[in-house]
């Protein structure tokens, strides 16, 4: 299957989420060890299909693929693969992609009476607050980070 990106720049390539399609791997039920190799896993099983894991709500589903280092901290890095729910509410803490001022931009969020301050995870970055002024939107919440090594 082929995919095209629905938005790209410097923050953020997004991607409609597909669930159209089922894919089902081998799932090591028992966990996975760090040490010495169980003979038990030669008779995996189960498996899994990472959409229904990983994709809750398929209509308001996204991929975004990272650009950039200012959510470090958080364990999101450049390269970095983000499931992004557009269904659910935000919430103080919670990190999520918003479009501030024409473009995309991936922080926590943080709220206060006057306004909302979008908070890097990375020193290097400093925080952003957002008032009324700006022309502002969170777009989704981020639910699910994939990582490549």
């Amino acid at each position: 299957m082929r995919t095209t990106a629905l938005y790209t720049d410097v923050v953020l390539d997004i991607y409609r989420a597909s669930v159209a399609t089922v894919l089902a791997v081998p799932l090591a039920d028992g966990g996975i060890k760090a040490g010495f190799p169980s003979p038990a896993q030669d008779f995996l099983d189960l498996s899994i299909d990472l959409n229904k894991e990983l994709v809750h709500n398929p209509s308001a589903t996204f991929f975004g693929r990272v650009k950039g280092e200012s959510m470090r901290d958080a364990g999101i890095n450049d390269g970095d693969l983000v499931i992004i729910d557009k269904s659910l509410p935000p919430r103080d803490g919670k990190i999520a992609v918003c479009y501030l001022d024409g473009e995309f931009t991936m922080k926590r969020i943080k709220t206060d009476k006057d306004c909302c301050w979008l908070l890097p995870a990375n020193a290097d970055f400093k925080p952003i607050k957002v008032t009324p002024d700006n022309d502002f939107v969170i777009w989704g919440i981020v639910v699910h980070v994939i990582k490549s090594f």
